[in-house]
């Protein structure tokens, strides 16, 4: 019995012995669960200034601290919903924080013919992803997305080789045009771009370097900068004078036909960007009404100084917008307290910052750069017009257009309208108007009380019948808005390809072949500062930015 006892003591404490190691072990593997999460969940919330690890000569910077909220922001509207099979998952993105450093420009011409080249600018940069992911996951990254991205873009034949380095693993791409991209994954972060010493040069970095953090970005950043904002982005003193040349040559094209015409905006427009302007902010934000996007241009104190003063809106209410039909392409209200003064404060602004032959160029046919609108002398339309101008496009390449005015002085306005419009000739009454064509009948101009509607001549009539009938823009929801804006102009434009773009990019389509668009706002005001320009749209700078990197 004694034995026994001693038995059944030793079995006791032999299981209290088991139900302690037992309980033990469940403490510390709480503990491990419990540390494990929240190293886990520090690992993946606590933000990296990328700025800090940008190269100290970066010209354009573009930096979002959450890739999964800014992709989601495309396709919470309702024209994306409309058109997809399924809403993307964007998970694997969240709290991933993406920075794309833009060091220089290389420009290229390619000879098409004998007369034609094609001007090519190729940016050299390196882009740095912050995952908040163990390096298995980020390596998995880039062999699988990033790998396909690249061949979507370079050709699927392009090839990826990959090796070790000490401290993480080297990819490298190669397409069969001779171009390069290259990665490096370094613990949770991805380097990517095509100046491999660029990538070398940011990987070594820890962030505490001060050069590049104060290379990349100047101190009025941080009063710019909202970390709630979707993206965030910069070009500096620098990067517009590069940038220059590419905004001279596409706005060329977009606004002449004619050689000399083209040549001369190529050659005027970057002499005035280089000699205005010093910096470019831009910040987007999700709102109600879609994604918001604001820029801050900075000029030089002379530059700002002078259009603030000379570029102001008049406080007067319209009732020009009768006469703007239901439907079109784009329209813009400028409101300007004194049109001829803005206009003359522009000329010699521009005169002043371009060298002696363009300024004397630009002086001289000045009366007639408003040609295009149909106006022969602009000092003369200028003088003898109101504050408010609305312009409108009825198609996208901007051939079936008009403008309406309105008259302070009948017989100068028509002094200065261009000479295929003869007002000795009879004129013909129609829609409560008094209207003039051309011989051709292409363009027309008319007099409705103390309104001037000119332009192509379906445009006019369509402007004139949507008065009379009452079917016009005042009906539109964007009315209001449009109206009541007190900025110097302000634009409602259809975009007809965006929505249906990015949803091939971000998603699937639905099998229906249906087309959708969309409408955008944006407002121009001037400050003691520069320019302030706001835009709201379904996609935004954000969509632009996409849809070339899929082109």
């Amino acid at each position: 019995m004694l034995f026994q006892n001693v038995k059944i003591r030793e079995k006791l404490k032999k299981n209290k012995s088991l139900a302690w190691k037992s309980a033990l072990s469940k403490i510390f593997f709480c503990i491990f669960v419990v540390v494990f999460s929240i190293v886990l969940n520090n690992c993946r919330a606590t933000k990296v200034n990328l700025q800090k690890l940008a190269p100290n000569n970066t010209i354009v910077y573009l930096e979002t601290n959450d890739l999964e909220k800014v992709l989601e922001s495309l396709t919470e509207n309702q024209a994306f919903r409309e058109l997809t099979a399924q809403t993307p998952d964007f998970s694997p993105l969240e709290n991933v924080q993406l920075a794309i450093a833009v060091t220089s420009f290389e420009t290229s011409e390619n000879q098409v013919t004998n007369e034609n080249s094609i001007l090519n600018f190729t940016p050299r940069f390196v882009a740095v992803a912050e995952t908040h992911r163990w390096q298995w996951q980020t390596v998995s990254l880039v062999e699988n997305q990033l790998n396909n991205f690249v061949r979507r873009n370079y050709g699927a034949e392009t090839e990826m080789e990959k090796s070790d380095k000490s401290d993480g693993k080297v990819f490298t791409w190669s397409a069969k045009n001779g171009r390069k991209v290259y990665a490096f994954v370094k613990g949770s972060r991805i380097y990517f771009g095509n100046d491999a010493a660029a990538i070398e040069k940011c990987s070594v970095q820890t962030g505490e370097n001060e050069d590049s953090a104060n290379g990349a970005l100047p101190e009025r950043a941080a009063s710019i900068n909202s970390e709630n904002a979707l993206a965030f982005g910069y070009v500096s003193s620098e990067g517009i004078k590069q940038i220059a040349d590419l905004a001279g040559v596409s706005v060329a094209v977009e606004t002449s036909e004619e050689a000399e015409a083209k040549s001369f905006i190529a050659g005027i427009l970057p002499q005035i960007l280089r000699n205005t302007t010093e910096e470019i902010f831009w910040t987007a934000n999700k709102t109600e009404r879609g994604i918001e996007d604001n820029y801050k241009v900075f000029l030089k104190s002379e530059v700002s100084a002078v259009i603030k003063e000379t570029l102001t809106t008049a406080v007067s209410t319209t009732n020009s917008i009768d006469l703007l039909p239901a439907e079109f392409f784009s329209t813009t209200r400028y409101n300007l307290k004194n049109p001829l003064i803005a206009w003359r404060s522009l000329l010699v602004l521009t005169a002043k910052n371009t060298d002696a032959w363009s300024s004397n160029l630009l002086i001289r046919f000045s009366g007639a750069l408003l040609e295009p609108y149909g106006v022969a002398n602009a000092e003369s339309f200028l003088s003898s017009i109101d504050s408010e101008i609305i312009t409108m496009q009825f198609d996208e390449g901007g051939e079936k257009s008009a403008a309406i005015v309105t008259v302070k002085n009948s017989e100068k306005l028509k002094n200065s309208i261009v000479k295929e419009i003869n007002f000795q000739l009879p004129s013909t009454m129609q829609f409560d108007a008094t209207i003039w064509y051309s011989e051709d009948k292409l363009i027309a101009a008319a007099f409705a009380e103390d309104k001037f509607i000119f332009g192509e001549s379906e445009s006019v009539l369509k402007c004139l019948q949507a008065r009379q009938s009452g079917e016009n823009f005042r009906k539109s929801p964007n009315f209001r808005r449009f109206v009541e804006s007190r900025a110097v102009a302000v634009t409602l434009a259809r975009d007809a390809d965006s929505v249906n773009e990015i949803v091939e990019i971000l998603a699937m389509k639905k099998k229906e072949n249906r087309q959708l668009a969309t409408f955008y706002t944006n407002e121009t005001r001037f400050t003691d500062k520069g320019i302030e320009r706001k835009t709201i749209s379904d996609f935004g700078l954000i969509g632009i930015i996409l849809k070339q990197l899929n082109r």
